[in-house]
């Protein structure tokens, strides 16, 4: 396992957009919420850049990804928003030279392919966190929010608990390995590829947002006959953001799909599509418990 180094005050940032363009004042916004943290942020070149031919698209994508980590002068690499074609720009990356100059790499949502991506081939810890436009705007950041990235700065330990969101157990137990995951779409997408989620002996995230219950069912039923349940340490799902009837019936979907596990299932994580929340470092060890329900996370920075 590779970690980055932590942040210090001072430090140099880049914002990419990996994923698609974000909202242009939303991302100043988020920028300026960055440099309150005490950090220089630059933007990459072609974080605004909206091109027809989709080829050039996931070029200059990949150029700011490939810029920002071989730039000796930027410590973190952090996604303005999640989107679309991550998977594209994939098999497009340098990851033994990513390997080579090891920092933070932080985002979500799309991003979820790059996290899995980039720690599989590189064994870099990666971060599954709130992004720069989507979640730090005035419109939609909380300080919850915000204190995602103090881990980054101090190598804390984490632990996730019922005093940052109710959480639900559906399955006890306790299980303890290496965290995976992200974006349940997305995870589902990378079945298959050389990219596909690394379950064996994990603690497993699961999150997703607007999926009506028989996507969300079809999908999970996806993965487990592709085996990725088949030695997972425990799993932990996210709330999934739905509401009224199509939230109840997605309840008991996640019931019903779970009851039978062998390993502890917790819900209503606060990570992903949600404020607050919460960010991760994916390839840590962290160990899962359910009396009470507890997550807790070493620290993703050295």
């Amino acid at each position: 396992m590779i970690k980055p180094n932590a942040l210090q005050k001072g430090d140099r940032v880049a914002v990419i957009a990996p994923a698609g363009p974000p909202d242009k004042d939303h991302l100043l916004q988020g920028k300026r919420v960055l440099e309150k943290m005490g950090l220089e942020v630059v933007l990459g070149r072609h974080v605004f850049d909206v091109d027809e031919e989709p080829e050039t698209v996931y070029q200059k994508r990949v150029s700011d990804l490939h810029e920002a980590f071989f730039a000796p002068a930027i410590c973190g690499v952090v996604c303005a928003n999640g989107g679309f074609g991550t998977a594209k720009i994939a098999p497009m990356i340098d990851y033994e030279k990513i390997q080579s100059n090891p920092k933070i790499f932080w985002g979500y949502s799309d991003i979820t392919y790059l996290l899995n991506a980039i720690q599989k081939s590189t064994d870099l810890v990666t971060f599954h966190g709130p992004m720069v436009a989507s979640d730090l705007n005035d419109e939609q950041r909380t300080k919850e929010t915000e204190s995602s990235f103090s881990p980054l700065f101090t190598k804390e330990i984490m632990t996730y608990d019922s005093h940052k969101s109710a959480l639900n157990t559906l399955v006890h137990g306790t299980g303890e390995g290496h965290l995976v995951g992200g974006n349940l779409t997305l995870l589902t997408n990378g079945l298959g590829t050389p990219y596909q989620v690394d379950t064996k002996g994990a603690i497993l995230l699961i999150e997703e947002v607007g999926e009506p219950a028989f996507l969300v069912d079809l999908k999970l039923t996806h993965l487990k006959q592709a085996g990725v349940f088949d030695e997972v340490q425990g799993v932990v799902l996210g709330n999934f953001h739905e509401e009224s009837a199509e939230g109840l019936e997605l309840r008991k979907v996640l019931q019903n799909f779970f009851v039978s596990a062998s390993f502890p299932v917790v819900d209503n994580f606060h990570f992903g599509h949600c404020q607050p929340n919460y960010g991760v470092p994916i390839g840590v060890n962290a160990k899962l418990t359910t009396t009470p329900p507890q997550l807790f996370v070493d620290s993703g920075v050295k």
